[in-house]
């Protein structure tokens, strides 16, 4: 069996685009901008299949596949498709990205066939808009004083504006320089992130992309760029601010959301990968509930 798997492209866009657009989730994959600026770290190739979109991952280990994109119907025969096509091949199948709901539709077509294991360093984080916007309540009072103590020492001294046309090679430079002062040329996954991040700038405009800058005396102290990702929820992919001016990312967060995401009722900052750091600062936040993702295998008998 052959499946014509090819590169994610930009003409691809619209394609994938429509995809996702109809067949909708809350994790942090299901955008365009994420699947085709990691496609080439991460060596990911589609196709549609059964009137479904599929990624293929491959790796030493042989080939895995995203959970299909499409009607439940075609999402179930392209399953079917892609098990036959990791059994031709001698490898064993197996899925990734997959939600309690995907899986829940896998155990109703399978029942007692496949198993999954979530990992926890891949659960995307979502947060209330409200929440993020106000930081109201005892849990977040911390957050509050760290905005305060911003406001009070760049008191008449720090702005907030969106990234536009006029901004974005000023965006580019403090990238840049952010990647200097972090290492990141000696750390293969600091280096691919910074790498998504300069991209990110460059098709700004293509990628229909949102974003916000903060600055700091007239000069960029932070940026973020997202995107919504459904109905109800938009995903933050970037957000970069300098170590040295205390209570930068805090004030990015938090202005970003106030400027960008007010329409939407959730807001979806991506998973930890395991960073403790990272990890650590996402908790601080409170998520509301967490977009759980897993490894889809069969069971041996």
């Amino acid at each position: 069996m052959e499946i014509e798997f090819k590169k994610i492209e930009l003409t691809d866009k619209e394609l994938i685009s429509h995809f996702f657009a109809h067949h909708t989730s809350r994790s942090c994959e299901r955008t365009f901008t994420n699947v085709y600026l990691w496609a080439r770290f991460y060596d990911v190739t589609f196709a549609v299949v059964e009137d479904s979109l599929v990624f293929k991952n491959e790796s030493e280990e042989g080939c895995s596949f995203a959970y299909p994109a499409g009607e439940p119907e075609h999402v179930k025969r392209a399953v079917d498709v892609l098990t036959e096509y990791s059994r031709e091949r001698d490898v064993p199948f197996k899925m990734y990205n997959v939600t309690p709901d995907n899986f829940a539709c896998i155990e109703q077509w399978y029942p007692d066939r496949f198993q999954i294991e979530y990992n926890e360093d891949v659960a995307d984080y979502v947060y209330e808009s409200e929440k993020l916007a106000t930081l109201s309540g005892k849990k977040l009072h911390s957050k509050r004083n760290h905005i305060n103590k911003f406001k009070t020492v760049y008191e008449d001294r720090w702005s907030y504006e969106p990234i536009t046309k006029e901004n974005l090679e000023e965006c580019f430079q403090m990238a840049l320089k952010w990647r200097n002062e972090n290492g990141c040329e000696d750390d293969e996954e600091k280096n691919a992130e910074i790498c998504v991040t300069l991209n990110s700038l460059r098709l700004f405009e293509e990628l229909e992309l949102v974003g916000g800058v903060l600055k700091v005396d007239g000069a960029i102290a932070a940026f973020t760029i997202g995107e919504p990702i459904c109905e109800d929820t938009f995903v933050v992919h970037i957000e970069k601010a300098f170590a040295d001016i205390d209570g930068a990312y805090t004030m990015i967060n938090q202005q970003f959301v106030q400027h960008a995401c007010m329409d939407y009722k959730y807001v979806n900052r991506e998973e930890d990968t395991g960073a403790e750091g990272l990890r650590k600062a996402k908790r601080s936040y409170k998520p509301v509930f967490m977009v759980e993702k897993g490894v889809v295998t069969e069971k041996q008998a």
